[in-house]
């Protein structure tokens, strides 16, 4: 199945703002996403001017978030690309399978965290962009 960049989309989570701070949560209920969690991690520490992914999955959907800072998310389905800046907690961007991601323009002290819908599996990675390209082509 294609998915397109325009597939991709922001998540807005529950607030709860008061004079103690802000609360916001997500469940493992598909109330806010299509897919369970089985995975968190995170990007921190990143150079400036580093850049991070730099792939395709092939099934995995994935949630990205700013705990802290801000970074850009640079997508592509191999027909069209799209870039969105992550800068709120509360409003992670949910990417669709079958999209080529680069992460960069880290502030400092950014924190990226992702909640992944399966563990690690070097098998569902897409890591060549012309391999990617190719795949997506054949996938419309």
């Amino acid at each position: 199945m294609h998915n397109s960049v325009n597939d991709c989309r922001f998540v807005d989570l529950p607030m709860f703002p008061d004079h103690r701070g802000k609360l916001s949560f997500i469940q493992n209920d598909q109330s806010l996403v299509d897919f369970d969690f089985a995975r968190l991690y995170f990007l921190y520490d990143v150079p400036f001017g580093g850049q991070r992914a730099g792939h395709a999955h092939r099934a995995l959907r994935q949630l990205f978030f700013a705990f802290s800072g801000a970074y850009d998310l640079h997508l592509d389905d191999g027909f069209e690309k799209r870039t969105v800046r992550i800068e709120q907690p509360n409003r992670p961007f949910m990417v669709r399978p079958n999209i080529w991601r680069i992460v960069d323009g880290f502030t400092s002290g950014a924190v990226c965290a992702v909640l992944a819908s399966d563990l690690y599996d070097e098998e569902d990675y897409i890591r060549d962009y012309e391999t990617f390209f190719e795949y997506a082509r054949g996938l419309k």
